[in-house]
């Protein structure tokens, strides 16, 4: 099918899409349109990566923008949120905005409906709908990306309950699920009334594996020699095999340790194949990656950059991932060793893929567990780049025939598991029951009931009888903690139960946070610390080995400052779980004791990526402590909004002023302070030398501080200073902004 005989877009639209190089719709695109989407049907699409999946949602959304409506494209990550926003604004030229929408959980954000394609993850639209956002009833078309992570336990019932509500508020809306491949991509696209599109096809071919001793058996029968050295590792034998056709690698391992050290052996592989141009390209990388955040984690992996390899987990901070996924995109990085986080939908191809383990460690089944077929399958579907390999492979690693053969049954022959909805589990009913009758959907226990009967898990589930079980078991919880009057039929939010909806706050969370806050008079800031990281809302630290007697040491040293009671250490598991908590608020404390951050990653075992979660999460936490202190009309909410200040900020008391100051951030408030400058009043009365000194004679830092302190007269141009440190003015870290984490964000 040629572009322009696709109907219903806007003028001009086809064409371009001929001039880009889009010549014939690729199979599963033609398919799509003769099903409807750009007439406003529904449609699943259950395609392969790589196979045009976006265009299809792109032609879903233009013509809808045509028809005069508005598009919603649901991503479950915020890193995938800004690089479909940026894909989007090229149909800026059509008269197309596009806006992007994934933090603030409290805002309606009503500038959004000015934007005909709104891009926000899964847990902002929900919360936009919790809000009453009013431009969501003007939807006419909801494109939701990876659908099948309806099956994931945490992110899955967020995304089922989230389409079931859009579609209850707009009866003519279009749904566009786009989706891996699946085995029972027959059932959503029934969920959701939609024509489904199911196809095999891939633009270029994908051939996949096992490696054994020195050469990959393909699924059909086919064998390539990569014959591995004496002393040398398969995994390494496998991307020098691939260089050698200058191709790419990705390599998938089951820990963040483990990407580090493989990503640290390969750099030796891939560094001897580097040209003059490319290792000064990636000198320029390095220097990026290293400016980006004072750590370890930082040189480590600026180390590797340069010599052409790179490792990529969650540990890693914004900054460093998108540098290590830009670069690999232009070709510059020959090879990532990465956990299965890259395999979840940001664009990063290759020629080869390697998923060196597939086993990775799993505390409730209590050891190392097989990965699911799907999974490893999203990892296959990265391999092979549309317009630049002739091929893609993908390759999983054998030690032994018995291996490779299970290999094949498991992974390379099989097929994807089926998608299962999550939304029974406990955490997820207790949170999406309460914002459904927050939000006006029920008023009843029937109408509940009812407004379930949407959900995928219903369309899955013969049960009615465990369905109306867990309702009503989730309704005597959330009476129990005033978050709702329940009499008789009559399901009603309480004032307290509509603040903790529209905080997006686990009810859980809330209750937790009720409690602690209700015999706090002056709390301090631990305490508070302490208090959101015992909330389900915040993924705490794990105890290593050793941990246990510190914490349990410093659990005793500081008990007046907890808000509840410490479990006994008889209670095992509480305590325990009390004493990650404490670890996870220790790291806070330090954070906001203005500890360095690298001293920090140390102490704490975790990454730069870590800390800004951590941070952001309590953030997030203790804003809706004080929120719901300020409701409840508690004594502590001086307390607590202090102890969320200087988690944001990362400072001392004396710095909270200072570090409010935008450009400011904690290493140059506490240089300012010293240097006698204490306040944002004194910022704008001080002598220009002494600012300009505090801030190292970086002139266009100062006037930037200045300017955003309200002093009327911000320039520099007269101003000269002695500056310490050898005359330091051109640290590329500061270019933009001091490299600490207080500044990011």
């Amino acid at each position: 099918m040629h572009p322009t005989d696709v109907p219903g877009l806007p003028p001009g639209v086809p064409e371009h899409l001929v001039e880009s190089g889009i010549e014939e719709l690729y199979p599963p695109q033609a398919a799509a349109v003769d099903a409807g989407v750009t007439d406003g049907e529904s449609l699943v699409a259950s395609v392969p990566t790589a196979s045009g999946k976006t265009l299809i949602a792109e032609l879903a959304m233009l013509s809808s923008v045509e028809r005069g409506g508005t598009a919603l494209y649901v991503v479950p990550l915020r890193a995938l949120a800004s690089e479909k926003k940026a894909e989007f604004e090229r149909w800026a030229d059509f008269d197309v905005d596009v806006g992007v929408s994934t933090g603030n959980y409290e805002s309606s954000e009503e500038w959004l409906s000015s934007r005909d394609i709104v891009v926000a993850t899964s847990e902002k639209v929900d919360s936009l709908v919790r809000n009453g956002a009013p431009w969501i009833d003007d939807l006419t078309c909801v494109v939701a990306d990876e659908v099948h992570l309806v099956d994931d336990p945490n992110r899955g019932p967020t995304l089922e309950v989230t389409l079931a509500k859009l579609r209850r508020i707009n009866s003519g809306l279009q749904v566009v699920a786009l989706s891996a491949t699946v085995d029972n991509a027959d059932e959503v696209a029934d969920w959701l009334d939609a024509e489904l599109v199911k196809s095999d096809w891939r633009p270029i071919d994908l051939r996949t594996g096992v490696h054994y001793g020195d050469a990959i058996t393909f699924d059909d029968g086919e064998q390539r020699e990569v014959p591995v050295g004496r002393g040398e590792r398969p995994t390494a034998a496998l991307v020098a095999d691939t260089l050698e056709e200058d191709g790419s690698s990705l390599v998938f391992v089951n820990s963040r340790r483990n990407a580090e050290a493989a990503a640290r052996r390969l750099a030796d592989v891939t560094e001897s194949a580097l040209t003059p141009d490319e290792r000064a390209a990636l000198a320029d990388v390095a220097d990026e990656v290293a400016a980006a955040s004072d750590t370890e984690t930082s040189e480590d992996l600026a180390a590797v950059v340069r010599k052409g390899a790179a490792f990529h987990h969650a540990g890693l901070s914004a900054d460093h991932r998108s540098l290590v996924e830009d670069a690999f995109r232009d070709r510059k990085l020959k090879a990532i060793c990465a956990t299965p986080t890259l395999a979840a939908g940001v664009n990063t191809p290759s020629r080869r893929v390697i998923v060196r383990d597939w086993r990775r460690y799993d505390g409730e089944f209590g050891g190392m567990k097989p990965l699911e077929t799907l999974e490893v399958h999203q990892m296959f579907g990265r391999a092979g780049r549309p317009g630049l390999d002739p091929y893609g492979e993908a390759v999983l690693l054998a030690k032994d025939h018995d291996t490779m053969d299970e290999l094949f049954e498991r992974y390379v022959w099989a097929d994807p598991e089926p998608v299962r909805s999550k939304l029974a589990r406990e955490p997820a009913m207790r949170t999406h029951l309460l914002a459904t009758v927050a939000s006006g959907f029920a008023r009843t226990r029937d109408g509940l009931l009812d407004f379930l009967e949407g959900t995928l898990y219903a369309a899955q589930t013969d049960e009615g009888d465990r369905l109306a079980s867990v309702v009503d078991s989730t309704l005597d919880y959330l009476a129990a903690n005033d978050f709702v009057d329940h009499e008789g039929d009559e399901v009603t939010a309480t004032s307290l139960g509509h603040t903790v909806s529209r905080l997006y706050l686990d009810p859980m969370s809330a209750a937790e946070i009720v409690g602690g806050l209700r015999d706090a008079d002056d709390p301090t800031p631990l305490g508070c610390y302490h208090l959101v990281c015992r909330t389900p809302d915040m993924y705490e630290l794990y105890l290593k080995s050793g941990d246990r007697e510190t914490y349990t040491e410093l659990c005793y040293e500081r008990e007046e400052e907890f808000l509840g009671r410490v479990p006994s250490e008889f209670e095992d598991v509480r305590f325990e779980e009390w004493l990650s908590a404490l670890k996870t608020a220790k790291l806070l404390e330090d954070w906001a004791s203005e500890v360095d951050e690298d001293r920090i990653t140390e102490r704490y075992g975790v990454g730069p990526g870590d800390v800004r979660g951590k941070v952001d999460t309590a953030e997030w936490l203790l804003g809706a402590a004080e929120r719901l202190a300020t409701d409840l009309d508690l004594d502590c909410v001086v307390a607590v909004r202090e102890a969320k200040k200087r988690v944001q900020y990362g400072v001392r008391e004396e710095l909270l002023d200072l570090a409010g100051v935008r450009n400011v951030g904690r290493k140059r408030a506490r240089r300012l302070y010293e240097a006698g400058v204490e306040s944002r009043a004194d910022l704008r009365e001080a002598d220009k030398a002494v600012v300009l000194g505090a801030l190292r004679g970086r002139e266009r830092t100062a006037e930037r501080i200045l300017e955003n302190a309200g002093r009327r007269d911000p320039s520099m141009e007269t101003v000269s200073v002695d500056v310490e440190d050898g005359g330091d003015t051109s640290d590329a870290r500061d270019a933009d902004g001091q490299a600490s984490l207080g500044d990011f964000g």
